[in-house]
């Protein structure tokens, strides 16, 4: 069975570049890498999630930057029935993770790596009530875990700079919400830090559970970052 490695964390924390340095090194040193987003290949019901975002909350199209900031309206509107919507709705994403597990199995990768997963669900529900904490381990305990998952923490101002999407103070909030999530699903945080230093720390991480070569064996960071003639080649399975 593949190794089953996720990434998580606010928009903007820089969860694809981390995602393209790891498939790219482990790639490189001969290891089979399948990806996957937890959006595309997990979540139901997504034209309904995109019909409500855009119709009913006024949520603006697109993915933020620099450049074309949006206002996005979705997994940051606190009503208080989106609490129950979001249980419905986390428990049918985890059936569907279940299931997709179960076909990674048959998968000829050596690792796949998530670009989310249930985990960031779980982080956007109110972890300071006790009936929400007690649903949060209900789901944890029905899930396959991850084999090592990573919470990427970041400054939200700098996060909204690269990514200005959600309000800042949203994105407080939801840092607190990873943080207390991290504690009840044994998530590995990696400290914010210049993109190659991160980078190694995830590398090393990785290495620690799984030590499938020596450090000195992948490439450096800097060099993945830098090499416009190094493409991986992406698969992606329903």
């Amino acid at each position: 069975m593949p190794i089953l490695v996720s990434f998580s964390g606010i928009d903007g924390c820089g969860k694809s570049t981390q995602i393209k340095i790891l498939s790219n090194r482990l790639s490189q040193n001969g290891l089979r890498v399948g990806l996957l987003a937890f959006w595309d290949n997990v979540a139901l019901l997504k034209r309904w999630r995109e019909f409500t975002s855009h119709s009913v909350f006024g949520s603006e199209k697109g993915i933020g930057s620099p450049d074309h900031p949006v206002n996005r309206r979705d997994k940051n509107v606190r009503s208080w029935y989106m609490t129950p919507v979001r249980w419905f709705l986390y428990f049918l994403d985890a059936m569907s993770l279940c299931n997709l597990v179960v076909k990674t199995e048959t998968v000829e990768a050596d690792v796949i790596i998530f670009d989310r997963y249930l985990y960031d669900e779980l982080a956007n529900l109110p972890l300071d009530r006790p009936m929400t904490r007690a649903y949060v381990r209900l789901l944890l305990n029905l899930i396959p875990q991850a084999d090592i998952a990573y919470w990427l923490d970041a400054d939200p101002n700098e996060a909204r700079e690269r990514k200005p999407e959600y309000p800042l103070e949203f994105l407080y909030s939801s840092r607190v919400s990873y943080a207390k999530l991290s504690q009840m699903a044994g998530i590995t945080m990696i400290t914010p830090g210049p993109v190659d230093r991160v980078a190694d720390r995830i590398m090393r991480s990785f290495l620690e559970r799984f030590p499938v070569a020596r450090l000195s064996d992948f490439p450096l960071a800097s060099d993945i970052l830098h090499a416009s003639d190094q493409v991986l080649e992406e698969r992606h399975w329903e």
